[in-house]
């Protein structure tokens, strides 16, 4: 019996989770923080201490074709 649960756990294939690489910016200072520096943090704060944030925004434009 305990050679089947083995089996068994041996054929669940583990899914890669995708992470995405998000820039974020602090409302007061505007340092910039990626997603990735701040979940290393015990909590959300900026280097000058505010805690909020915005998430910030690519250059390119979108243009949208009215119907």
């Amino acid at each position: 019996m305990i050679n089947m649960v083995d089996e068994e756990i041996d054929e669940v294939e583990e899914t890669p989770v995708e992470t995405f690489e998000v820039n974020y910016s602090c409302l007061r200072c505007g340092t910039t923080v990626s997603n990735t520096e701040l979940s290393r943090l015990p909590e959300i704060k900026c280097i000058c201490g505010f805690r909020v944030f915005t998430k910030s925004r690519p250059p390119v434009v979108k243009t949208v074709k009215a119907i």
